[in-house]
């Protein structure tokens, strides 16, 4: 090809970046048009705070919006009421954009910036509520995107009830739902923005259920067995172990229930446990280890005890050629300004946290890439990177320096200051979602990746089993 010839498709080439990049800026100016419309739709969910797998007027909330814009509605999925895909569009590339709506038990609080109770059960301290609707607004988003273009492809957004130990996109992964996709985005509520490489830890989590012998607790103790004391026979030889675990490991539990009177001898115990490590096969061995203390001290207690496992989840499999496009838009795209009123609200909430003042700078900034990071929590989006390229990001809607599941993360979320960094979120996986599109080299490149990174001998074999779906771990 001669010289001029060559200079021509260049130009051509570059008209065409250009104008998609028109293209996709005018997509995320009309997300922001939209900010009321969906600001109303998050405060709803946080209003609602529907615990997980009981999400059932969140979840229809963010169904009907999306089959009014033509999405069509898959409900019920995996078995579980309150899960759902809504999809646009046919054929290849199928991207999927996860959402989010469940709310975490006893940590219900007003919108202020003082611990103050709404007078609920439940309150969305990861911030649940944006996430499902960021998502959404994403979703829709690109489906008029694919629409006034005339571009082919599908879009797909799943509704992932209850992760907040219940798992749904576990139970979804199992099922097949995500095995046509090509690559699954997902973002969450955060004190910062930050696109960088993220890292999860694998847990099983189960609830131990002793059975003992009521008596009365003074008159005739002889006839008793606690169960009570079978749950903290339990607890005492799991507390012992943890010296003689790998020093990443981490083990919870709380008491459900211990019994309802002392001058009754409880004859029913219960204690919920949680083992956290970055590798699954590791989490099993402890997991197996903590059975073994259960099952010692119902012999050693004169007791009964049996198990029910409620949760198990991937650690999170990185995925860095995403993870550098996601970076690229949330940088272009950048942080949030904060108003005279919500730099008050601000100043309030970072005092509560013990610090000095706001470090406003750090909602306005996009934190530096990098590509390693350690992991403290769990998610079940572990369970869908092992399945299918999977990137997240998470966006400043807490004030700087609150941690997830606080009160303070309740009350922000609930404000102004939780819609603009949710907003920042929807346009981040808009303009990804139409990056891949747009370029099917991207994702051939994270397919590949991915296939290094799993293991071309992987089979993906879920940590609970074949077990139903733990609709009622929160009643």
């Amino acid at each position: 090809m001669k010289k001029s010839a060559l200079t021509i498709v260049a130009f051509f080439m570059l008209t065409l970046t250009i104008m998609a990049q028109k293209t996709k800026q005018a997509v995320l100016e009309k997300i922001d048009t939209q900010t009321e419309k969906y600001g109303d739709i998050a405060m709803q969910i946080w209003n609602l705070a529907e615990m997980g797998y009981l999400e059932e007027k969140s979840s229809a909330l963010l169904q009907n919006t999306l089959r009014d814009e033509g999405f069509s509605i898959t409900t019920g999925v995996a078995e579980i009421p309150t899960a759902f895909i809504a999809e646009y569009g046919s054929g290849s590339p199928v991207i999927a954009i996860l959402g989010e709506y469940d709310a975490l038990p006893g940590l219900s609080q007003q919108a202020v910036p003082e611990k103050k109770s709404a007078n609920g059960e439940a309150g969305h301290a990861c911030g649940h509520h944006l996430f499902g609707t960021a998502s959404t607004a994403a979703a829709i988003a690109v489906k008029n995107w694919i629409k006034t273009n005339g571009k082919s492809g599908t879009i797909r957004f799943y509704g992932c009830p209850a992760e907040e130990g219940g798992g749904a996109k576990v139970y979804m992964s199992r099922a097949g739902l995500f095995d046509d996709v090509d690559v699954a985005l997902h973002w969450h509520p955060s004190s910062q923005n930050a696109a960088s490489a993220a890292a999860a830890l694998a847990n099983i989590s189960a609830k131990f259920r002793f059975h003992g012998v009521s008596a009365h607790a003074a008159g005739a103790p002889q006839m008793g067995r606690s169960s009570l004391d079978g749950v903290e026979a339990m607890n005492a030889m799991v507390n012992m172990m943890r010296e003689h675990i790998p020093q990443e490991a981490r083990i919870h539990y709380v008491i459900t229930d211990g019994g309802k009177a002392p001058n009754v001898v409880p004859d029913f115990a219960e204690v919920y446990y949680y083992a956290r490590h970055n590798r699954r096969d590791v989490v099993r061995s402890i997991f197996e280890r903590i059975v073994k203390a259960g099952e010692g001290a119902a012999l050693g207690t004169g007791t009964k005890m049996e198990y029910e496992l409620v949760n198990g989840v991937h650690e999170l499999l990185p995925n860095l050629t995403l993870q550098k496009l996601v970076h690229d838009n949330l940088s272009q795209i950048g942080g949030i300004t904060y108003s005279d009123d919500e730099r008050q609200f601000g100043e309030k909430i970072a005092h509560s946290l013990g610090q000095e003042s706001l470090n406003e700078a750090t909602a306005k900034t996009v934190q530096p890439y990098k590509e390693t990071a350690r992991a403290y929590g769990s998610t079940d989006v572990g369970d869908v990177s092992f399945v299918v390229p999977t990137v997240g990001f998470g966006t400043a809607t807490w004030i700087p320096g609150t941690p997830a599941h606080s009160w303070q993360a309740v009350a922000a979320g609930g404000t102004s200051i939780g819609k603009k960094g949710m907003m920042v979120a929807a346009k981040t996986l808009t303009a990804t979602a139409i990056d891949l599109f747009s370029d099917k080299k991207l994702i051939e490149r994270a397919k590949a990746e991915f296939e290094e990174r799993r293991g071309s001998d992987f089979v993906y074999e879920p940590l609970l089993g074949n077990r139903p779906p733990a609709l009622d771990y929160r009643k």
